[in-house]
């Protein structure tokens, strides 16, 4: 899997997969992948782990 080199903020969610890309939520993409249904569990893996850092956040 290719990967971008800078950091996700939370503006750029929620990621999603086209095709074997991963997109952030304008449409940038930041990653590449074999397949199209490992690149729909990491977009959705990014996406579940962002909701529960804010979560997090706002619960603390």
């Amino acid at each position: 899997m290719s990967t971008s080199k800078k950091p996700l903020k939370p503006k750029d969610f929620p990621v999603s997969a086209e095709g074997k890309k991963i997109k952030k939520q304008d449409g940038t993409p930041i990653a590449t992948t074999e397949d199209s249904p490992i690149a729909d569990e990491v977009a959705e893996r990014l996406n579940e782990d962002e909701a529960r850092r804010e979560q997090d956040r706002w619960s603390a």
